[in-house]
């Protein structure tokens, strides 16, 4: 009897200190950090939000044919599904910019989702070692970065960063991209208000050697901040270089 209680006594010793707790574990660092875990912050469909997802280290750069295939496509299940209206999108070597109109914070989380999971599940498609084995691994490195535009120099700023994010970090001077006005890793060419296209009928025109290029899909803005109210922020130029975030 005592060789037995002194077993019980000793596992319920074992179960008091281990399992599942909050707080346990390494905390991740570095790429796998991603957004703290904060509570997120309201949404409505009268404001627009700027998104940041950034990819880990193994993807390899975002600005690759492949990668940009893998976002489009996952940008048309997003307006096929209607959970969130992606007004652009900006495609970096390490991350992904989106500005997203949503109706409620769940609307934001569902569609988010989805966006995450389709974009995840094509590039691990496209790095797959054959056509018919997918890779294996994470795709986004932690949770999403959210801001909440909420005033018209806000949503001109944004937009400006945004659309013009590829000359800060001078992807507009490598190679082919040099012959480009707007990024073609972005939406800009679906961005009817830029100061150069100012009382003129057309939007910019595709370059002859890239006739086969698909625009990404995107929606027009709802909300009046950003179909009119980012306007009174000032006019947008192709040759802004935004120099600090939103």
């Amino acid at each position: 009897m005592e060789a037995r209680s002194r077993r019980v006594h000793v596992q319920q010793e074992l179960f008091r200190h281990g399992g599942k707790r909050r707080g346990a574990g390494r905390k991740p660092q570095g790429f796998r950090s991603g957004s703290p875990h904060d509570k997120r912050p309201k949404v409505n469909g009268e404001q627009a939000l700027h998104i940041v997802l950034r990819v880990v280290p193994a993807v390899g750069s975002m600005r690759r044919r492949a990668m940009y295939k893998a976002v489009r496509d996952a940008s048309v299940v997003v307006a096929i599904r209607e959970r969130i209206r992606i007004l652009h999108i900006s495609i970096q070597r390490t991350h992904i910019h989106l500005l997203v109109e949503a109706a409620n914070k769940v609307a934001l989380a569902r569609g988010m989702q989805g966006f995450q999971i389709s974009v995840a599940r094509n590039i691990n498609t496209a790095l797959g070692p054959d056509k018919y084995r997918r890779r294996r691994g994470p795709v986004f490195a932690g949770r999403y970065h959210l801001v909440v535009i909420t005033s018209p120099r806000q949503a001109r700023n944004a937009l400006s960063y945004l659309l013009n994010n590829w000359r800060k970090h001078q992807e507009d001077r490598r190679g082919e991209a040099r012959t480009w006005m707007v990024d073609p890793f972005s939406s800009g060419f679906s961005f009817p208000d830029w100061r150069e296209l100012e009382d003129k009928d057309l939007m910019w025109e595709i370059p002859e050697n890239r006739k086969a290029y698909e625009p990404l899909i995107v929606y027009r803005p709802r909300s009046w901040l950003m179909e009119t109210g980012w306007k009174l922020g000032g006019s947008i130029s192709v040759w802004d270089v935004p120099s600090q975030r939103p």
